[in-house]
């Protein structure tokens, strides 16, 4: 349980400083047209719009590694959130912040 707790603080730590570095590739595109062509412009709102997506999927990793920390805390962690059986150990060593075990998870 404690390498799975070093696994998941060490995640959190590396997807926090990754958006803190990845900060100023999602400000808002300068539509200027004196500085910068049509092209140039289109290219900077794909990169944005990437930008905003890959924030929005780190946001949501970092809740579920606060979720699993939270059942670690609380007794609950490996326990499926649907029938409360026991997860698989290997399904939560691939990924330690699932909440179903693969019967409800198929379901």
């Amino acid at each position: 349980m404690d390498d799975v707790r070093k696994r998941l603080l060490e995640l959190r730590a590396d997807l926090q400083t990754l958006a803190e570095d990845s900060k100023e590739d999602a400000r808002p595109v300068e539509l200027d047209q004196q500085s910068v062509g049509r092209l140039s412009r289109m290219d900077a709102m794909q990169m944005q719009s990437m930008a905003q997506e890959t924030a929005r999927r780190r946001h949501d990793m970092l809740v579920r590694i606060e979720g699993a920390l939270r059942r670690m805390d609380s007794g609950d962690f490996g326990l499926c959130f649907i029938c409360g059986e026991e997860i698989v150990p290997t399904r939560l060593a691939v990924d330690p912040t699932v909440t179903r075990c693969i019967a409800c998870a198929e379901q």
